[in-house]
């Protein structure tokens, strides 16, 4: 008899940690690796966020806060909504988490029952799944093709809604592709959304300020009637370079927000009170980086896909935002390479070439892998001259 439960059973790691996990071992095992796996912004926290922590620290703001975050942070978060996406929140319709995936993982665990399904749009962020099948539900994945620019379209959308469809997640710009929802795409979904009035929509924003081209960036419950059915949920994390901060934080209907901070009082309770009054100052202070930097990631993303539509094999779409690429390598595929999925490649990618990248299947659509380039110049041109060099030989 199994001491392990039923549903840990139906769960798997997370891939791009376990990625990263590899790199990390081979680096410390003396291998010259590259590791393009991690989706975390390589520039340090700004000195205002830090001076805000320890001004905290001194001034004793070391004890538990509220369950589900302080009033001064959710009063950020509430301007935040309203001065970037014109949305009007009551304190009560905020929730702040340790992260964003534990505010993702509440709203699941709150709101599903057994046999309620999630659309979830593939390619998807890795932990949408297994955090759906742990609370119960069934996700229910829809291809989106690359011809469409990753993205999910009213008509599969339509044809994947069931009477037990209860969430829709859309993430903009995406993990892992970078694509971004128009207005026009977003108005479209919701004309499907607003004739099925049972479903609810989960908006993963957590790039919405990494974003290229003058690509301007829409969340659904600001351009729709949805509102009251949208949980908006976004973080510090990528924006601010504050992943170890750990805060992530969202607004919806307060019955949903209500039954998040039940979950959260019985787990972890509140998050650090030195990050949330950190993310105060993130919110609230200076907000010039926040461009610069996404002008260095631009940088790097244009270099990255021209150098891998430069490589016989592999294709690759210009994302409109977040700091990932999603290229396509199925040329590469098959009997003569002795590959017969995008896992082989990338494994032996990392064997031959010390290159860590995660394969697209992991993100639900095979025939693909994932780079992040939220590192340096010199680490992105010596990793690709690997991976060109690894593909020419294949060819």
């Amino acid at each position: 008899m199994s001491i392990i439960s039923n549903s840990l059973r139906r769960i798997k790691p997370s891939p791009t940690i376990a990625v990263t996990q590899k790199a990390r071992e081979l680096r410390d095992a003396g291998k010259d690796v590259i590791g393009l796996g991690a989706g975390e912004p390589d520039f340090d926290t700004p000195d205002n966020i830090k001076k805000a922590a320890i001004k905290a620290i001194k001034a004793g703001d070391t004890k538990y806060t509220a369950v589900d975050g302080t009033t001064s942070l959710k009063k950020a978060i509430a301007r935040k909504f309203k001065k970037e996406n014109k949305l009007n929140y009551n304190l009560d319709q905020i929730t702040v988490g340790t992260g964003g995936k534990q505010v993702l993982y509440n709203a699941f665990m709150a709101t599903l029952n057994k046999g309620d399904e999630v659309i979830i749009p593939a390619p998807y962020w890795v932990s949408y799944p297994d955090m759906v099948l742990l609370a119960g539900g069934k996700p229910k994945f829809v291809k989106c093709e690359e011809k469409h620019g990753f993205k999910l379209t009213p008509e599969k959308l339509k044809k994947a809604i069931t009477k037990k469809t209860k969430w829709l997640i859309l993430n903009s710009p995406s993990n892992p592709t970078g694509s971004g929802y128009t207005k026009q795409e977003i108005l479209k979904l919701s004309k499907i959304i607003l004739k099925n009035k049972k479903i609810l929509i989960l908006s993963d924003d957590i790039y919405e300020h990494v974003r290229y081209d003058n690509f301007k960036f829409f969340t659904i419950a600001q351009i729709s009637k949805l509102k009251n059915r949208v949980l908006t949920m976004n973080g510090v994390s990528k924006s601010y370079a504050m992943t170890g901060w750990r805060i992530g934080y969202a607004a919806g209907p307060t019955e949903i927000i209500s039954a998040i901070r039940k979950i959260q009082s019985q787990s972890t309770s509140n998050p650090s009170s030195i990050s949330q009054a950190a993310s105060v100052e993130a919110l609230s202070g200076t907000q010039k980086f926040i461009k610069t930097r996404a002008e260095s990631f631009k940088q790097r993303r244009d270099f990255v896909v021209d150098y891998l539509n430069s490589i016989k094999g592999i294709s690759c779409l210009k994302p409109n935002g977040a700091f990932y690429v999603f290229p396509n390598c199925k040329k590469l595929l098959g009997k003569k390479n002795k590959f017969k999925k995008d896992t082989d490649f990338v494994k032996k990618l990392l064997e031959k070439a010390n290159v860590a990248v995660v394969q697209g299947s992991a993100f639900g659509l095979n025939g693909y892998f994932r780079i992040s380039y939220a590192t340096s110049m010199k680490n992105l041109k010596v990793a690709l001259n690997r991976i060109k060099d690894f593909c020419e030989k294949l060819n």
